[in-house]
């Protein structure tokens, strides 16, 4: 047995940081609870107020414009109808929105930092450490701080969902800017493009393909957490199937996980089809 007297304890110093933290600065918390659970609010009364054959034709739309397919989009259109037949269409919106929003966040916070991370080498030293620990760390830690925080709900549940499914994007961000070539850039420094200018004007439409990518990532990720989100209060598909868990109803799981699965499937087709036509037009140029 390793000496007790060589034992560190790191759990007292963290529950005083977090608890203060709750005392003094609780109203910033419940301020960015209710401005998110507005925004959730607003998504599922969107995509739960419109008819189901709108979102679904949206779906079909984008499938189109992402890949120009026929057959894509035909396959989305059998997997979508497939969740309408299983009665799950209501659950999946939630879980849309849900994902949507906290994808939403992780692309405004994710972008910024991965930019920062491609043009400061002190930053991404920095940073690279704590992407490392955020992706191996156990998706059930993240709800700890997210319910001590926020409470119970689906406002801790997209945090937690967002610090988990962040990573990618910041680290893919981050490689795609640094991986523009370099003498396009003098070029454009040439002819006189401010820092800003070269940007958005030269890196950042050259890496979209692999923000594509990490934007892809970001949002398999999101959709891993649902069931681990429906522990601390997230509806929809999670919740189906963290009740089949608790009662043992195998079938009951299976088709809401089957669900999950067809969600992540569109999704997944959907943002690589706009990967791939953003690298097929860098290349036609």
């Amino acid at each position: 047995m390793f000496p007790e007297a060589l034992h560190i304890s790191i759990r007292e110093p963290i529950n005083d940081l977090v608890q203060s933290i709750v005392v003094n600065y609780g109203f910033v918390f419940k301020a960015i609870s209710q401005v998110i659970l507005k925004a959730i609010l607003l998504f599922e009364w969107v995509l739960r107020g419109l008819p189901w054959w709108v979102v679904f034709a949206a779906f079909l739309v984008l499938t189109w414009a992402s890949c120009r397919k026929p057959g894509m989009v035909a396959f989305v259109a059998v997997l979508l109808f497939a969740v309408g037949a299983f009665g799950l269409w209501d659950l999946t919106m939630q879980t849309l929105a849900l994902m949507l929003i906290s994808t939403v966040i992780a692309v405004v916070i994710g972008i910024p930092i991965g930019i920062w991370l491609a043009k400061s080498q002190l930053m991404r030293r920095v940073t690279l450490p704590l992407l490392d620990i955020m992706q191996t760390m156990p998706s059930f830690v993240y709800l700890i701080p997210a319910i001590m925080l926020f409470g119970l709900g689906k406002v801790p549940a997209v945090l937690a969902t967002i610090i988990y499914a962040v990573p990618p994007l910041i680290r893919l961000t981050d490689l795609g800017i640094r991986q523009v070539d370099g003498e396009v850039v003098e070029a454009a420094t040439a002819f006189g493009g401010s820092p800003r200018q070269i940007l958005f004007g030269v890196e950042l439409p050259l890496a979209t393909p692999t923000i594509m990518a990490g934007l892809n990532q970001t949002i398999m990720m999101a959709l891993s957490m649902v069931v681990v989100a429906s522990m601390i209060g997230a509806r929809g598909l999670g919740e189906q199937v963290l009740n089949g868990i608790q009662t043992l109803d195998v079938g009951k799981g299976l088709e809401a996980g089957i669900g999950i699965v067809i969600l992540a499937i569109v999704l997944d087709r959907i943002t690589q089809g706009f990967g791939q036509s953003a690298q097929k037009g860098r290349t036609n140029e």
